[in-house]
């Protein structure tokens, strides 16, 4: 299977490079001040400038006025916007059509019912995120490093890709890949020494190992046919 890896909540020069080098195929950069992992314009523009095309810039907002989103658009000039709040399909629909980007909308999942309005929000945007749901009372709704029941993203049939995210680490990415077949993986927390500081080690970890891991799935796959 061909896999599309991204790295999330990027700040430094040098954790950039180490996923760019690595092979990530997209790169995230958070706007959220509640977050450790929060980027202002100036740093977001310094590290969009550094991408220099080598993978897609998707910036990440939680329930960002159109205002803010045209701000963080200025200053990262993103390929993909990731509206991680509690943005209604509406909004999504609304986003997607004012800023002509793509657009990511993450979906926080704990049982099967979580995904009661996927095909809904699968009508609107370009890619589906799946995170582990926040516990009660999170001051922010994602890189908690919370995993959930991959078990109910078996068989899911969306029209759109999706991307698997939430508690993922280079030592769990195969299992998560082996169970949802996920086209594509998303990594924050996974690879940090401390919430909001990324290690560049753990980053190449995550990548190798998630492609390993498609491959191996991809071998699987074939042999059954």
């Amino acid at each position: 299977m061909s896999l599309l890896v991204k790295i999330c909540g990027l700040k430094t020069p040098e954790t950039l490079d180490a996923a760019l080098d690595a092979g990530a195929d997209m790169v995230g950069f958070v706007f959220f001040p509640p977050s450790p992992r929060h980027l202002g314009p100036e740093a977001a523009r310094m590290l969009g400038e550094r991408v220099k095309g080598r993978a897609k810039k998707v910036a990440l907002s939680v329930d960002a006025t159109d205002a803010e989103l045209a701000a963080v658009i200025e200053a990262l000039k993103p390929d993909m916007l990731q509206l991680h709040g509690r943005e209604a399909p509406e909004r999504v629909a609304s986003v997607r059509s004012r800023f002509r980007l793509p657009v990511m909308k993450a979906l926080p999942v704990e049982t099967r019912a979580d995904l009661s309005q996927v095909h809904i929000y699968a009508k609107v945007v370009d890619w589906l995120l799946f995170d582990g749901r926040a516990p009660r009372g999170a001051t922010r709704p994602g890189g908690l490093g919370k995993t959930f029941d991959w078990h109910v993203l078996e068989k899911l049939n969306l029209g759109v890709p999706f991307m698997l995210s939430g508690g993922l680490d280079a030592d769990n990415v195969a299992e998560a890949l082996r169970i949802t077949r996920a086209p594509s993986v998303d990594v924050s927390s996974g690879v940090e020494r401390e919430p909001g500081e990324k290690d560049p080690d753990k980053i190449r970890d995550f990548i190798r190992a998630a492609r390993e891991a498609a491959g191996a799935v991809g071998k699987k796959a074939a042999r059954r046919r």
